[in-house]
C-alpha cells in the first residue's frame, strides 16, 4: 500500500464521554487506514461507537487520545476554528435529515456551502448546476423541497456536499428516511461518484445499504470488530 496515498490515518483513535469525573470510554483504541477512492462503509449495533467514530472522521469533534491524520494534516489536536475550516473544504455530508432550507430553490441549497466559503455569485452559480448536473437533477435547480420527491431532496443534499470539491464525502444512514426504489437511485449514484474519483464513506446499520460499499469496517464496543473488503467478505460466507 505505500504508493497509494492514505486521505484518513488514525492511530489509536480513543474518545471518552465524562459523567461526573467518571470517563465512560467509547472509542478504545481505533486504528484505520481508508485511502483515495475508496468506497467504505462503517457499520456496527447501536452503542458499538460508529456514530462517534463519524463525528470525528468529519472533524465534528475531537479524540480524547491517538492521532488522525487527514490528507497529510494532523487534525486530531486542532482548535475548533480551524477544525472548521478544514471540515469545510475537506469534507462533504449527507445526512439522513436532509437539512435542505424549504425557502431556497434546489440550486439555492446547494450552493449554500460555497458563500461560507467566499466563493463569487456567478462561480456559486455555476458549480451548483455542476454538481446538480451530476446527480441527475440539473432540470429542477429552481424547484423548492417541497416541489420535489424524497430521492430528489436527498439528491440535492447530496449535490451540496459535493459542491466544495470535498476529498471525502461522508453519508450517515443516508437512505433512512427512504423507501426501498429510492434507496436504490441514491446508492447508485453514490456509486458513480466513488467512480468520479470521490472517497466515499458511509455510516449504516443496514446489510442490503452496506453490501453496495467496496470495504465493510465492522465495530463492536469501541474497537473494531473486522475490516474486509467485499470480495473477502464472500469468500468468507
Amino acid at each position: 500500500m505505500g504508493l497509494i496515498e492514505s486521505v484518513i490515518h488514525l492511530e489509536g483513535i480513543e474518545k471518552n464521554y465524562y459523567m461526573g469525573s467518571q470517563a465512560i470510554p467509547v472509542l478504545k483504541g481505533i486504528s484505520l487506514d481508508i485511502f483515495r477512492n475508496e468506497y467504505v462503509a462503517l457499520m456496527g449495533p447501536s452503542g458499538s461507537g460508529k456514530s462517534t467514530l463519524m463525528n470525528i472522521l468529519g472533524c465534528l469533534d475531537s479524540p480524547t487520545g491517538g492521532k488522525y491524520i487527514l490528507n497529510g494534516k494532523d487534525v486530531s489536536k486542532m482548535p475548533d476554528d480551524d477544525l472548521a475550516g478544514v471540515r469545510n473544504t475537506e469534507i462533504g455530508f449527507v445526512f439522513q435529515q436532509f437539512n435542505l432550507l424549504p425557502r431556497l430553490s434546489a440550486a439555492e441549497n446547494v450552493a449554500l456551502p460555497l458563500i461560507y466559503a467566499g466563493v463569487s455569485k456567478k462561480e456559486r452559480i455555476e458549480r451548483s448546476m455542476e454538481a446538480l448536473k451530476k446527480v441527475g437533477l440539473a432540470e429542477r435547480s429552481h424547484h423548492k423541497s417541497n416541489e420535489l420527491s424524497g430521492g430528489q431532496i436527498q439528491r440535492v443534499a447530496i449535490a451540496r456536499a459535493l459542491v466544495n470539491n470535498p476529498s471525502i464525502l461522508l453519508a450517515d444512514e443516508p437512505t433512512g428516511n427512504l423507501d426501498s426504489k429510492t434507496s436504490v437511485e441514491v446508492m447508485e449514484i453514490f456509486g458513480k461518484i466513488q467512480e468520479a474519483g470521490n472517497t466515499v464513506i458511509l455510516v449504516t446499520h443496514e446489510e442490503d445499504i452496506a453490501s453496495y460499499a467496496h470495504r465493510i469496517v465492522r465495530l463492536r464496543d469501541g474497537l473494531i470488530e473486522s475490516d474486509k473488503t467485499k470480495e473477502q467478505f464472500i469468500h468468507s460466507v
